[in-house]
């Protein structure tokens, strides 16, 4: 303990406890507006520009309608892979994968919970919501 009583942790613990960048993906459209098939070609032009950048996300969260990114019949399935391949972790939340009934057609990631969900985004070094 330190003299503010807090429990210092060393810095090299500190970043293994770190996440990283964390993506968080709120749904399977970007940007705002009423033109939803622009937020549908914008979602795929991101995802698929990531693989090829210098500087990735750790995790990728999909949340709410964003688990439909990583269903079977979604169009970024190939950009998904190709961000699995390069190490990159991908967590759907469980209950929103439920709530839109696509449980049993999941095709990138892995089901996770809020306890995980939530851990990963207080430890991450940087949280970008799209």
């Amino acid at each position: 303990m330190n003299e503010t009583g807090e429990t210092s942790v060393s810095p090299k613990k500190r970043r293994a406890l770190n996440k990283g960048i964390v993506l968080l993906v709120a749904s399977d459209t970007l940007g705002r507006g009423e033109d939803s098939s622009l937020g549908s070609l914008l979602i795929q032009k991101f995802l698929h520009t990531i693989p090829g950048l210098t500087t990735k996300p750790d995790t990728v969260i999909f949340m709410n309608s964003g688990v439909k990114l990583i269903a079977e019949g979604s169009a970024v399935l190939g950009e998904l892979q190709l961000l699995k391949e390069q190490g990159i972790e991908m967590l759907a939340c469980g209950t929103c994968l439920q709530r839109f009934e696509l449980m049993d057609k999941i095709k990138a990631g892995r089901v996770s919970d809020m306890y995980t969900i939530a851990d990963t985004i207080l430890n991450a070094e940087k949280v970008i919501s799209i």
